[in-house]
Order: C-alpha cells, then structure tokens, then sequence
C-alpha cells in the first residue's frame, strides 16, 4: 500500500512538472514568434531618418517618430522626477515614521489595492483634476507669465505635465509598495546598531537603512517605469496628441537646449505626442507600409525599455555588492 501511495505521489509530481515544463515553453514560443514577426517586419524600417523625421502624410514611407520619441523623453523624465521621490518618501514615512494606527493600515490596504487598478482610471482621473482642474476655470484659458519668458496655461490642458502628472499617479504606489517591502526586509539589527552608537533616526534611515534598501526599490523604480512608458489609454484620455508635427517646445537636438537652456521652462506646459500614442494611430491607418512603421516603431520602444531597465539593474547590483549582511 506504502509502494503503491509513493509510486502515485511521484507520478502526480511527474505530471505536474510536465505541465509546468509545457506552460513556459508555450509562454516562450508565443514569445519568440511574436518578437520574430515584429524584427521579420520591421527591422528594415529602423534607420536614422526614421529616428530623426517626423509624420509625412504625402510620403507615407518617409515618416518618423521623431516627435514621439521628445514627446516620450520629457514625459519619463517628469513622471520620475515627480514619482520617484514622492513614492520613496511615503514609503519611508509609513514603515519608519508612522505609528499602527486603523488610518496608516487603511492607507496601506488602499496603496495595494491601487497597483492593480486599470490604467483608463488614471487617465480619467488625469483628466478631471489635472487637465480640466474641475473646470473651475469655467472652460477659459488662463496664462500666468514666469520668469524667463515662462508660461503656464490654467487649467493644464493637453501638456506635458498633465500627462507626467497622471502616470504619476499611475507609478506611485507601485513605488510605494515595493519600497515597503524592501524597506522591512533591512534587520532590525542594523537599526538597533546604528541608533545605539548614538545616530537620531534621520541618521540612521538615510546612512544604513535605505542604502540598504536600495536594490529592492530599485526593482519597483523599474517595475513602475517600464509600465508607465509603454501606457496609451491614459494619455490618450488626458490629450496626448497624435498628430504632432514639431518637438515640445520646437527642440530636436540637445545642442538647441544647450543654446537656450530658457526652453526648457517651456517644455512642461508644451502640447506633445508619445511613442504609444503614435503607434496607436499609426496601427490604426489602413495603408499598408504602416504596419511596417509601427513593427519599426514597437522595436524602438523595446530597445528604450530594455536601455532604461539595463541602467536601473546596473545601479541595483552596484549596490548589492556592498551590502554586508
């Protein structure tokens, strides 16, 4: 009986690590036949003049992404810079700062809920308090004059910031959560020595805890950002354009910046398109060679994405080797 219980157990184990075997290799040939039909139509299409021209409407097989690609830049660069320390900070409040109470669990509880919530809610979101401001302008423009010749239009409207503002929302409590986490992994110990030496608790959650920390959080940096900049329902929703032929604010080469370093106060308040957005439109068009033109277009994007988690994994292990416990 003993025989025939084991010799069952070992044939369920063999036939679950069949299934398993099965489902990753399935997962992977779907992967690889997807990847293969993308560079197979594609690859040709990706040159400098496809990276450097913007949308030919006469001349369907000379249009670029140029636009997209400005427009795709500055939106990552102000949703990090926007997101990233936000998210840390409360993440650092709620483990290191804060005391059990019912409100601080609720706000964890919800922070969980709010990294599975479909990204069109963001984007209506987006829409309502950022490019709308609640219509408390009753539907009339407002500029307010900055130095340096800056601008800002009320409310936001389809700019930058209105879309940078929004994935914002989107990234944070992903950030949030995978701080947490990586922040409760750090000892205990490594607490406890660094404030029994004589450090306050400032001192001891920047100099050992979050360093610490560092690779975990680097993770959710990546997992928030990667989800961010390939997201197309939000902006959409929030006006991100489609149809944009010039660079926000008009700059297509560093050098321009480096000229009249002022643009750069226009960039947040500039109309824009993206990358997903330009692909969407572009998957829409029934002509031909743009199928070609989004293939070359989502190869662009996955090498970005793929350039940009390269860095975050670098930085990750930098700091893994010099952590000692």
């Amino acid at each position: 009986m003993a025989t025939e219980l084991l010799s069952r157990s070992r044939q369920r184990g063999r036939w679950f690590e069949y299934a398993c075997w099965l489902a990753t290799w399935s997962a992977m040939a779907i992967l690889v036949t997807l990847l293969f039909v993308i560079l197979w139509q594609g690859l040709a299409y990706v040159n400098w003049h496809f990276l450097s021209n913007y949308k030919d409407e006469l001349k369907p097989a000379d249009s670029g992404i140029l636009p997209a690609l400005w427009g795709s830049f500055w939106l990552m660069l102000l949703t990090c810079v926007l997101s990233i320390p936000v998210g840390i900070g409360a993440a650092v409040y709620l483990e290191e700062y804060s005391t059990d109470s019912w409100l601080t669990r609720v706000i964890k509880l919800n922070l969980s809920n709010l990294a599975g919530v479909p990204s069109i809610v963001y984007g209506i979101l987006g829409l309502t308090v950022f490019a709308r401001m609640f219509d408390i302008f009753a539907h009339k423009e407002l500029v307010v004059q900055g130095p340096l010749g800056m601008y800002m239009p009320l409310p936001l409207g389809s700019t930058i910031i209105s879309g940078a503002l929004t994935l914002s929302l989107l990234s944070l409590p992903v950030i949030i959560v995978a701080t947490q986490e990586a922040l409760r992994a750090v000892p205990q110990s490594l607490r406890h020595a660094s404030i029994a030496l004589g450090a306050t608790r400032w001192q001891t959650v920047s100099g050992q805890v979050l360093p610490a920390a560092l690779p975990g959080i680097m993770t959710g940096v990546i997992l928030s950002i990667s989800r961010a900049i390939g997201e197309t329902a939000p902006l959409i929703v929030v006006g991100c354009g489609v149809s944009i032929f010039e660079c926000p604010p008009g700059v297509e080469s560093p050098t321009e910046l480096l000229s009249s370093p002022e643009l750069l106060l226009q960039v947040p308040f500039s109309s824009y398109t993206a990358l997903p957005a330009t692909l969407y439109n572009w998957a829409s068009d029934p002509r031909p060679i743009f199928t070609h033109k989004v293939a070359a277009g989502i190869i662009v994007l996955l090498v970005v994405l793929m350039a940009i988690n390269g860095l975050a994994i670098y930085i990750r292990n930098r700091a893994q080797k010099h952590l000692n416990w």
